[in-house]
């Protein structure tokens, strides 16, 4: 579940990187490499979350997927030079507290 959750969030920076690119035409804008990996990484995490439910009780599912964000963030910040804000960190770590909390109990 939680390499479902990194690798959404690999897909979504490659559909961040595709939306930054200047595109010849509105096909090209849709159908280029980034965009066609990125949509197949994620109808894979689709696959690989509907497998996981089948051994993983179902509470359990949406708090690991919630990481995403936290991945999300970190690979923007590394591979996308985002800024990181003082909002972006602090709401990223009450997801994580949170998760850690659900954990925990």
């Amino acid at each position: 579940m939680i390499l479902a959750a990194l690798l959404s969030a690999v897909s979504q920076v490659l559909l961040k990187i595709s939306a930054r690119k200047k595109h010849s035409s509105s096909i090209t804008e849709y159908l280029n490499i980034y965009v066609i990996l990125g949509y197949g990484i994620l109808a894979l995490t689709m696959l690989m979350t509907t497998f996981a439910y089948g051994y993983l009780e179902y509470k359990y599912g949406p708090v690991l997927l919630s990481s995403a964000y936290a991945f999300v963030l970190l690979s923007g910040w590394l591979f996308l030079k985002e800024k990181l804000t003082v909002n972006k960190v602090v709401g990223t770590l009450l997801i994580v507290a949170g998760i850690i909390v659900y954990g925990l109990f």
